[in-house]
């Protein structure tokens, strides 16, 4: 990991691998830790995980987590932002700082219910403008995310 990283990226209980593949190459991009919270949905040697990432994937920076148990008890509360499609807050009121955690859910479900509920406070959407649209992509997502938080932090 790096000594401070811009942002950490946190997905929680990813299940794609290419989304996740995609991720990790944005994260190798931008100079972020990648931290991959809790099971998984595929095998780290999936195939479709690796040629998501390219060949990039000896520039990521990342860890896995396989036990989520007291991560987000570990870190200052305003140091994480829950990015879910349940928070009317859009992601542009997230006060992020360098070195904060921008975390996501899994593709299928979103963030787990009780992380929400402990933490209404550092809850923000990407907004929806299609009522019939539940969501965008997970990698979307993140991408979108990512690079505002760049922007305000490092002058983009």
């Amino acid at each position: 990991m790096h000594n401070k990283p811009r942002l950490n990226i946190v997905l929680v209980e990813p299940e794609i691998p290419p989304n996740t593949g995609n991720i990790a190459r944005l994260a190798a991009a931008t100079r972020c830790h990648l931290i991959l919270l809790g099971p998984l949905g595929f095998e780290l040697s999936d195939r479709y995980l690796k040629r998501a990432g390219l060949d990039y994937w000896q520039h990521v920076s990342w860890e896995h987590l396989p036990n989520p148990d007291g991560f987000f008890q570990a870190l200052p509360a305003q140091s994480f932002h829950l990015f879910t499609t349940k928070s009317p807050r859009p992601y542009t009121q997230a006060p992020i700082t360098q070195g904060d955690y921008l975390v996501f859910g899994r593709e299928t479900a979103g963030l787990p219910a009780e992380l929400l509920q402990a933490y209404p406070q550092q809850c923000y959407t990407l907004p929806m403008w299609q009522p019939e649209v539940r969501s965008i992509n997970l990698s979307s997502a993140v991408a979108a995310v990512t690079y505002d938080a760049l922007r305000r932090i490092v002058g983009y």
